[in-house]
């Protein structure tokens, strides 16, 4: 049997204070003459050590690719309306969702195109279209759960190959039902964990759909991430502040897997995030700003530790 976890997790820094240093104009001064980030909706680090961003600016493509010091590589488009989620897989290649063109595509790091989900603005219900898409998970058979969380209220389901297999949700507060399904992730169990961002929860879920139990102590979730045993996620204390502040407060979290509890914490403006093999955590912030955070921590007098 399980239970809902609910015991608040708004203290001052719950969990204590995560160590981390802060570049918080990560590529800004690296990017062609005249060139600058938009909305910044997600940032992954590749296997090669690029960064890979995903943003909304009219100045440069929409997939921009960077060296470790911040210098530009090289950019490309796949026809994006709207970047919206962005996920790296073991194999190096990139998920995409485009809220604003309905679709879900699967490409390598140069912009090939290996698999198109969705049909291109197009907005419905059925197993043909999204509607204003926003996260997709992949789990480790192959099967790709994708969050239809702005213009739908789902989870939609298919075979590695595109084939699709099924759907689940609806509009609503009982279990299993969303109100901006914003992410979803697969669990290193197996079980399928979504945002419901618009009800202040997590709901968990098996492989195929079947509720769980649910979280409502996190707040309203942006996005987790999980790496290695670890669960990173973005989170604001209400949907008021996330609205209201454009995703400029909220908080990055470490949390346990297992219990739900909240093992560090710190003020984080962002809106995806991505959690490296190299220890690095890379945020993505709709202010324009790509943020990496570094475990270079710079002790000053009178914190925790002596300065050195």
């Amino acid at each position: 049997m399980t239970t809902e976890r609910t015991a608040t997790a708004w203290t001052n820094h719950p969990g204590g204070p995560l160590r981390y240093r802060a570049n918080s104009r990560f590529g800004a001064d690296g990017l062609p003459a005249g060139a600058w980030f938009g909305r910044v909706s997600a940032v992954v680090e590749a296997p090669d050590g690029s960064i890979i961003v995903f943003h909304r600016g009219p100045s440069i493509e929409p997939i921009v690719v960077l060296d470790r010091d911040g210098r530009y590589l090289r950019s490309w488009d796949a026809g994006f309306g709207l970047p919206h989620g962005m996920r790296l897989m073991p194999d190096g290649t990139l998920w995409l969702t485009d809220a604003g063109r309905h679709r879900v595509v699967h490409t390598t790091l140069d912009g090939e195109v290996l698999l198109e989900l969705g049909t291109p603005d197009l907005a419905g219900t059925d197993e043909r279209t999204f509607d204003k898409p926003t996260d997709v998970a992949v789990a480790a058979d192959g099967t790709i759960y994708v969050s239809d969380g702005y213009g739908n209220c789902r989870v939609v389901v298919f075979d590695p190959d595109g084939t699709y297999r099924g759907t689940w949700g609806q509009p609503g507060t009982a279990p299993g039902e969303f109100d901006t399904p914003h992410s979803v992730a697969v669990a290193p169990d197996g079980s399928v964990w979504v945002s419901d961002r618009g009800n202040l929860r997590i709901q968990r879920f098996d492989g195929d759909g079947r509720y769980i139990d649910a979280w409502t102590h996190l707040g309203a979730t942006q996005c987790f991430d999980f790496f290695e045993g670890e669960l990173w996620l973005v989170t604001h204390r209400t949907i008021g502040e996330l609205l209201g502040w454009d995703s400029l407060g909220g908080r990055l979290m470490r949390v346990d897997p297992a219990s739900g509890e909240v093992l560090g914490s710190m003020p984080m403006a962002g809106h995806f995030l991505h959690r490296a093999p190299s220890g690095d955590i890379w945020v993505g912030g709709l202010n324009g700003t790509v943020i990496r955070l570094t475990t270079d921590w710079i002790d000053l007098p009178g914190e925790d530790e002596p300065a050195r």
